[in-house]
């Protein structure tokens, strides 16, 4: 599973199209994406979720998961990234959201194994080693 903060007004955002065609690619394999909304950098992602699903669809035909807007930093963080952003809960890291698209890359288990920062694009030699090792 990848788990990815999105936000429709950024300047990563054409990261959707990436994020589309791994998820088309790797689906059959039993991989995830999930995308999760957040309003946490800059008003990056100010709409409704009907407005953000409307998007993703019509702009980058997006058919993975998206899940209601959260917030992924702050007083008010969601509890998913409670335990992505703490070792103390996820075994491995501190590693805070730092702008939108910060992906955290979870195995067959459950176990976070990898935070893989917002400007490395989805279908990077990282995010693709790691896909293969989970074949």
């Amino acid at each position: 599973v990848m788990i990815v903060n999105v936000a429709s007004k950024c300047g990563l955002t054409p990261q959707y199209a990436e994020l589309q065609e791994l998820y088309e690619t790797y689906k059959d394999i039993g991989f995830e994406i999930v995308g999760f909304p957040a309003n946490n950098f800059n008003n990056q992602e100010p709409g409704e979720n009907s407005a953000i699903k409307e998007f993703c669809s019509a702009e980058y035909s997006v058919t993975f998961p998206l899940m209601s807007k959260i917030s992924v930093a702050g007083p008010d963080k969601a509890p998913i990234y409670e335990w992505l952003t703490d070792k103390d809960k996820n075994g491995i890291t501190d590693q805070e959201v730092s702008w939108n698209f910060q992906k955290y890359l979870i195995d067959r288990n459950g176990n976070l194994e990898a935070v893989v920062q917002p400007k490395t694009t989805p279908m990077s030699k990282e995010v693709l080693e790691w896909l293969k090792s989970e074949e």
